[in-house]
């Protein structure tokens, strides 16, 4: 996997430390935990779509695009990372928010992400839930270099196999870190929603013989359509990537218990995880991603499903931002 091979814009803050949580791990009486600090990746307080950033916006910039497009939520991490990436670069930068969070609070769309996304001197627009926001993203480019910018379109959560590069790179920096800790990794668990890091992280880990098994605590859709989704996109990338045997079906695994009403709606658990990092790691977890995928990881010491002898990387995808959106649950 010689990741050189494509293009790609250097700006992350790599690598991301890989840090013990020693208190967490004595407060739960589980497996010994750990963090893969990818909140830490320094784009516009960081998050996981900076390292899928790196070689999109390398793809855009090889193909002279002089902006960029795509879409998520209002409270978006990928769209604030996006703003933040075109900034540094100097490209023009459309983010199209779908309003697919319901019963929001007044402040919803004016803080947190949203904020950003303007300091960052975005152009946003806005649409309502439900509509199929890719297709109109990738029209909102077309329509853009028919009047002339060459516009490059970037998948929501640039979950796509030039975006999955990122975390092909995250698993093999895993793999290095681990290796230079005599740490043995038994399980790597993160917040999956667009597929893309959970796709990425499966190929790195597949491809590299590694036998680390990656589980996926999904934010939106049901376990079977998450696998099936997440499935798709590391095969694709796999293929992009030249390696020669596709990914085994079994190798990609979603748990669904932790979506509750929806996505970017809250969950007790999740309040729950978000005030057990913060007041005993000092580690700010985000409502939407973070939050569930450890309120899942926490799920699963307390079922017993892991014993205290395993060694558990959580992978931190970043989004402390969007708390300010949600700040009237910690109030």
């Amino acid at each position: 996997m010689h990741l050189a091979r494509f293009p790609r814009a250097r700006f992350a803050h790599l690598p991301t430390p890989l840090e013990p949580l020693d208190r967490l791990t004595a407060v739960l009486g589980g497996p010994r935990l750990f963090v893969k600090r990818d909140d830490c990746t320094g784009l516009s307080t960081g998050g996981n779509k900076t390292r899928k950033l790196e070689f999109l916006m390398g793809a855009a910039l090889a193909q002279g695009a002089e902006c960029v497009v795509t879409q998520g939520a209002v409270q978006s991490n990928h769209a604030r990372q996006t703003a933040a990436a075109a900034a540094r670069l100097g490209l023009g930068c459309h983010l199209l928010l779908e309003r697919r969070v319901p019963h929001t609070e007044s402040d919803y769309e004016t803080t947190g992400n949203v904020f950003l996304d303007h300091l960052h001197g975005a152009t946003v627009t806005w649409h309502p839930g439900g509509e199929d926001m890719n297709a109109l993203a990738l029209a909102h480019a077309q329509s853009l270099r028919d009047q002339g910018p060459r516009a490059y379109f970037i998948p929501g959560g640039g979950s796509n196999p030039t975006g999955a590069l990122g975390y092909v790179d995250c698993a093999l920096e895993i793999l290095r870190q681990a290796d230079a800790m005599d740490l043995r990794v038994d399980l790597v668990v993160h917040a999956t929603g667009s597929a893309g890091t959970q796709a990425g992280l499966v190929v790195g880990f597949e491809a590299s013989n590694s036998g680390i098994p990656v589980l996926g605590v999904s934010v939106r859709q049901p376990r079977e359509r998450q696998e099936t989704t997440v499935h798709a996109l590391a095969d694709e990338t796999a293929r992009f990537l030249g390696v020669r045997e596709p990914i085994r079906r079994e190798a990609v695994v979603a748990d669904d218990r932790f979506v509750g009403p929806g996505y970017g709606q809250p969950t007790p658990e999740m309040v729950e995880a978000i005030e057990l990092l913060a007041r005993h790691e000092g580690i700010l977890l985000d409502p939407v991603y973070s939050g569930k995928g450890m309120a899942g990881l926490i799920g699963m010491i307390r079922e017993g499903k892991l014993t205290r002898d395993q060694n558990v990387v959580f992978v931190h995808t970043g989004g402390s931002v969007g708390l300010f959106a949600y700040q009237h649950l910690f109030a």
